[in-house]
């Protein structure tokens, strides 16, 4: 598992290398072994991508729904056969443990399946008309050509909650994943291929962020997903509303875990631990921060640091660790002078908060599992901005109301968590937390195929992904009036 593999992009059905710049994916446990090497896509790539796609959207909109749908469990299936081989890939690529990767290209398989099915769901709509011999229906086409535009840290996953409603729904698609992934996103290219799907309805380029800007604004491109930091996102979006290209992006996160005087406190240190430390904190859904009752405070926040100061980190390859590196060496930089910043502003240190020294780690972009405690009277920039890493910033709370007040207190609102066992409290932080996604004892991370993802407030931007939902951008409707001739009534009429 340590020969490089040699980058290539994908467009009109052949693998090519690209005209660009030298692009190398380096494991981030061991950032002196290559994972992947190979040339980024340049500008004359995105035009045959775009044409490539612009080229297939028509007959792959009119394909049957049932033999769009059919193409997705059949790379389901390979994904599930080489989920154990690829997972190895996604962690020494990602930096994810073993059983993460693993666990993530089952999840694209499981993505897929659903989408499979699609054909078999409610498609159109039949709306009663006021006038005579009439029927009014609603009906959903393609959007057309799909620029997709996915981040690091799901390499497989979210490109696979992207890609698989935009075929189902009859699109064609040009997908740029984030440079520090490439080699995952090839392995979902070639899942799709083997399984049969058209040349020229994906298309995959490996390159700069500068490729996403260039499909935003491509004339022939109908649609932008996206899903990454909140600075891009806005750039992007800004750029759609120029061009009057639609676009959906999933951004920041400053997502809170809630713990209340009566929850399981062993059921709040396990999932807190998971939702702040799975991933090494890197997931938009990630726990960042934690608001705990004055009551249980200090009794819980000891627990909860013993455990962070346990957890095994290392090798993401190796089966018994528990977390693993950051992504990159500038992520490892920004997350310890963001740590270092809060203790500068008067955070507490409960855990971590230091770089490793021991030689394996060293060498790596590892960072420990970091608490850092609030006090009242302390105004840390860490509150409210996103580090996107294993560190998680406490309040502690002398109420309800405060708690929920601490939680809303950002202009992110993708996730929350909130650990009670009063049915009545759990109804009011249904009403009152301000997030697209709320967890009601268990972790702020985790999302299903079948429902609805996305945030409020600043943390999305446009039509929510997965579910049903996800035909809410990559179709548009069309409103037809249908009436009959002039005939005569049927009704009495000879044969």
């Amino acid at each position: 598992m340590t020969t490089s593999v040699e980058l290539q992009h994908y467009v009109s059905g052949t693998w090519f290398q690209g005209d660009g710049g030298i692009i190398t994916s380096v494991n981030p446990a061991r950032p002196d072994e290559t994972v992947a090497h190979g040339l980024q896509a340049g500008p004359a790539d995105v035009e045959r991508a775009v044409a490539s796609a612009d080229a297939a959207k028509h007959g792959w909109a009119r394909t049957p729904a049932h033999e769009r749908g059919a193409v997705l469990p059949r790379s389901a299936v390979i994904l599930e056969q080489y989920s154990q081989v690829w997972g190895l890939e996604l962690a020494r690529e990602e930096g994810k443990t073993l059983a993460e990767g693993q666990g993530e290209v089952l999840r694209a398989a499981q993505i897929f399946r659903y989408y499979g099915n699609n054909g078999d769901r409610e498609a159109d709509a039949v709306y009663s008309s006021p006038r005579r011999r009439e029927k009014i229906f609603v009906i959903r086409k393609a959007l057309g050509v799909v620029g997709v535009v996915t981040p690091f840290n799901f390499p497989i996953a979210i490109p696979a909650w992207k890609i698989a409603p935009a075929l189902t729904y009859g699109n064609a698609v040009v997908w740029k994943p984030a440079s520090t992934v490439p080699l995952l996103a090839m392995r979902l290219t070639q899942a799709l291929e083997e399984a049969g799907l058209p040349d020229g309805v994906l298309n995959l380029l490996i390159g700069p962020g500068s490729i996403g800007t260039a499909l935003v604004e491509h004339p022939a491109v109908d649609g932008l997903s996206f899903t990454g930091s909140t600075g891009v996102g806005r750039t992007l979006a800004a750029a759609a509303a120029r061009h009057g290209v639609p676009i959906q992006a999933e951004m920041g996160g400053k997502n809170a875990a809630i713990v209340l005087a009566d929850a399981d406190l062993e059921l709040a240190t396990e999932q807190v631990i998971l939702g702040a430390f799975r991933s090494s904190g890197q997931k938009c859904t990630a726990t960042s921060r934690l608001i705990v009752a004055d009551t249980v405070a200090d009794d819980f926040l000891a627990g909860l640091a013993a455990k962070a100061q346990f957890l095994i980190v290392g090798d993401p390859a190796d089966p018994s660790t528990e977390m693993g590196p950051l992504v990159s060496g500038p992520a490892r930089t920004s997350i310890l002078r963001g740590m270092d910043a809060a203790l500068n502003q008067g955070a507490g240190l409960l855990a971590g908060g230091f770089p490793y020294e021991d030689t394996a780690r060293a060498a790596g972009y590892f960072v420990a599992p970091t608490i850092l405690e609030l006090r009242e009277a302390t105004h840390a920039d860490v509150w409210r901005d996103e580090l996107f890493g294993p560190v998680l910033s406490v309040r502690r709370a002398a109420s309800t109301t405060v708690a929920f007040d601490l939680a809303n207190d950002s202009e992110f609102g993708l996730s929350a968590a909130l650990f009670t066992q009063d049915v009545t409290l759990a109804l009011e932080g249904m009403d009152e937390l301000d997030v697209g996604i709320l967890h009601v004892n268990s972790e702020s991370a985790g999302a299903d195929p079948h429902v609805p993802f996305g945030g409020a407030k600043k943390s999305g931007y446009g039509p929510k992904e997965q579910g049903q939902s996800a035909k809410e951008f990559y179709t548009h409707t069309t409103t037809v009036y249908l009436q009959g001739g002039r005939r005569s009534s049927l009704r009495g009429a000879g044969a």
